[in-house]
């Protein structure tokens, strides 16, 4: 650990030689049992690389044994099955393949790649399957996939009961079960909300668990949760888009809470067959730092990370990513091709522009320590989702927030460069040159 007087961080750990030192991290950890990665973009390569590199430790020498991320469930099973040996998967990228919707990047990508190779080989070498780790999805926009999959799963255990689930789900039909245009129907009154439908399936599949379950063996068990998770997020999915044309509630909190209701399933489900469930949670700062320490409190939102807090509490560690520049892969618009974008220098007064006049090239700063008080004080922090619009940049990606209760670390990485996706087009390839910087906020 390194101290010194200037800056509002006092307490830090640099940079050794290329790589960050995590010992100290792992030490704050501790024996959490559930650790929470974020990143202050969807596109940025250090963040994926770096959150790899902990994550790895955690499983290695912490036994973490689940890797859950901000990805749909039915795509993210499908590579589950590939790192737990049981997938017709070939490779990591065929593992990959059902992430099709935007923004596709976000998971095909060279360093998720890199990961799930990594995760596929440590889980071959292990001799049960007890002590292989899992990669589940938390999301919920798999409207379409999940119906499928909970009756491609009913056609192997029960044909009939299959052609009832497909039956109810038919009520989507009108509207190729595009989770949008279902809620902007049901909003306009063009056709009926499938609430009692889904709700219906759902019940009817758990109270038949055990007849399903006579079947011997930990695949039969696993087989059966990943589809009645599939029926769950159907149902959370139906009223997710209904609420988006809607002002009765936030979709942004039943969206997090979907996610945390995944996480809480996942830990019940585990614990079968494990003394102990540890998690280790990817997603964005928005979703992972607690929602009380920013403006998001205000507007009546919460999140994953004060959602875990307030579950398993004394339990969660959260860690946050920033950068100051650099390049991203972001679109334009949402559903627009990827784009290699450049970075903004931060904003004067924010977080990212205190830690870059540090002129260190990365840090991990633990916020909870009280050399590092003045992180309390409310400033700026940048998010960048999907979408990245330096045109607008103080009203579309900037947000006040208090950084030691956001966070219980956060690691700074200066300058930064763009996730490298599978499929590269002419725009990404060509990058934005300097000179398109807006010149003004």
């Amino acid at each position: 650990m390194k101290a010194i007087t200037r800056g509002i961080v006092s307490d830090y750990t640099l940079v050794t030689g290329s790589r960050l030192d995590y010992e100290p991290l792992l030490e704050m950890i501790g024996d959490a049992k559930i650790v929470l990665i974020g990143e202050a973009s969807h596109g940025t390569h250090e963040f994926y690389r770096e959150r790899s590199r902990i994550t790895q430790e955690l499983i290695d020498s912490k036994g973490f044994n689940a890797v859950a991320v901000e990805a749909d469930w039915p795509d993210a099973y499908r590579v589950n099955r590939y790192v737990r040996g049981f997938g017709n998967d070939h490779n990591a990228e065929e593992a990959l393949r059902d992430f099709k919707r935007f923004p596709a990047w976000m998971w095909r990508n060279t360093d998720v790649v890199a990961f799930i190779d990594w995760l596929h080989a440590r889980n071959a070498a292990q001799r049960f399957e007890q002590s292989k780790v899992g990669f589940y999805g938390l999301d919920l926009y798999s409207l379409r996939a999940s119906m499928e999959a909970v009756v491609n799963y009913l056609e192997t255990v029960d044909p009939q009961a299959a052609a009832d689930a497909r039956h109810r789900y038919s009520c989507f039909d009108i509207f190729e079960s595009e989770g949008q245009r279902y809620g902007h129907g049901v909003t306009l009154n063009v056709a009926a909300a499938c609430e009692d439908e889904v709700v219906e399936q759902l019940n009817e599949l758990r109270e038949r668990q055990q007849e399903i379950l006579s079947r011997d063996g930990w695949l039969a068990a696993d087989e059966y949760f990943y589809a009645e998770r599939n029926a769950q997020l159907v149902l959370n999915a139906e009223r997710y888009y209904r609420t988006m044309y809607r002002g009765h509630m936030s979709s942004w909190n039943l969206r997090d809470n979907h996610m945390v209701e995944t996480l809480y399933a996942l830990d019940s489900h585990l614990q079968q067959d494990s003394t102990s469930t540890k998690m280790i949670v990817w997603a964005h700062n928005s979703h992972v730092g607690d929602a009380r320490a920013t403006e998001m409190s205000h507007r009546g939102e919460i999140n994953v990370g004060q959602l875990a807090r307030e579950l398993w509490p004394g339990e969660v560690f959260n860690i946050g990513f920033t950068t100051h520049h650099g390049r991203v892969t972001a679109a334009s618009e949402w559903g627009a091709p990827a784009e290699r974008k450049r970075v903004r220098p931060a904003l004067p007064g924010s977080y990212e522009d205190a830690f870059h006049l540090m002129q260190e090239h990365s840090m991990i700063i633990p916020t909870r320590s009280p050399a590092n008080e003045l992180l309390s004080e409310s400033r700026l922090e940048r998010a960048i989702g999907v979408i990245y619009r330096p045109e607008t940049e103080r009203t579309s990606h900037w947000f006040h927030s208090n950084m030691q209760s956001q966070f219980d670390a956060v690691i700074h990485i200066d300058s930064t460069s763009a996730l490298m996706p599978l499929e590269r087009n002419s725009v990404w390839d060509m990058g934005e040159p300097p000179e398109t910087y807006p010149s003004g906020l």
